[in-house]
């Protein structure tokens, strides 16, 4: 069983293995996830709940795509070649079982990786455990993705880019090669990576905080949004402009990263008396001197093809905001 190898195996690396440095790269494509379990729980009960928690489609693309692809694997074959998978799951379902529960882990056999164990007395409870943790394990994939894109945006930066938008906002994210500054003002940041019927862009604005709760609200957001984006994103025809779409509502959530809190909105974009569309997600967030509400914004448009690793892609850069004083 997966106890007597796999979990072993975590606990030797988690405490006191192979440094990071010295293990080999993950394999596997972003946006992938390997579920090792065996063949009856896969097509069972546990298997349908990792499916719909992983498996679903994710949020405000215009065709159906699942938040990830999942692959599954029995213990029996999990071997060298599936233990440097980039995101695996370890469904461990056996009476065997006397601690219950998820462990949580980084760098088990493969840099950069991350490995989760879900360990369970019966099938029920390995349901129910993925029940109550399923924001967990989703996010903890999420944000794994998320460090990847950002350590190889540090890696291949465009520097240039994140050093003329700190000098005019004291703050920015950081973007890799490809990337190009399109338009910059004193309040206004667009950035771009184009390509043939691809576009990935980033907007950084700001404008002055009412210091209360409306400054997070849905109506406030998309207000500000849709009068900014008049004013500097045009379209290719004279009248035409991007705005925010309302054939489908955002949604706003409230989530803290690298201790800041900030509203996350998800919606689609389109221009305005024109037919370009497609998804976007905005980060708000508090200067540090309260004076102004921070946007940081990502956007895809890619008519002619999947979306979801664009988006995921041009939104990891949104968590890579430094202020000046973290760069120095």
């Amino acid at each position: 069983m997966i106890a007597a190898a796999a979990s072993a195996a975590i606990a030797l690396v988690s405490c006191g293995g192979s440094p990071a440095s010295l293990l080999p790269s993950v394999s596997g494509k972003a946006g992938e996830v390997l579920l090792v379990i065996d063949k009856d729980f896969w097509e069972g009960a546990s298997g349908n709940a990792m499916r719909d928690l992983l498996a679903c489609d994710c949020p405000y693309l215009f065709m159906s795509e699942p938040l990830y692809d999942l692959t599954n694997v029995t213990p029996a074959f999990f071997n060298d070649l599936f233990k440097v998978h980039r995101n695996i799951i370890l469904m461990d379902i056996s009476a065997d079982v006397q601690n219950e529960g998820l462990a949580f882990k980084k760098d088990v056999w493969a840099h950069p990786q991350c490995v989760i164990q879900i360990s369970a007395a019966t099938e029920q409870r390995a349901v129910e455990l993925v029940g109550e943790n399923g924001g967990r394990i989703a996010e903890f994939i999420e944000q794994a993705e998320r460090d990847r894109v950002i350590a190889n945006t540090r890696l291949y930066e465009e520097a240039d880019i994140a050093r003329r938008i700190l000098e005019a906002f004291d703050g920015s994210p950081h973007f890799p090669m490809g990337y190009t500054l399109k338009k910059i003002t004193s309040d206004f940041v667009w950035v771009a990576d184009e390509k043939q019927d691809v576009m990935q862009g980033v907007f950084v604005y700001r404008y002055p905080a009412a210091g209360d709760e409306s400054d997070f609200e849905m109506e406030n957001i998309i207000a500000h949004r849709n009068a900014t984006l008049k004013e500097n994103v045009p379209g290719m025809f004279d009248g035409t402009y991007m705005t925010t779409a309302d054939f489908v509502a955002p949604t706003v959530s409230f989530a803290r990263y690298k201790g800041v809190d900030f509203a996350r909105t998800r919606g689609y974009w389109e221009v305005y008396r024109d037919y370009m569309g497609g998804p976007f997600v905005a980060h708000n967030f508090y200067s540090p001197d309260g004076k102004y509400v921070m946007v940081a914004e990502a956007f895809v448009y890619a008519p002619k093809y999947d979306k979801r690793q664009y988006l995921r892609q041009v939104e990891s850069l949104l968590y890579s905001f430094d202020w000046k004083d973290e760069e120095k």
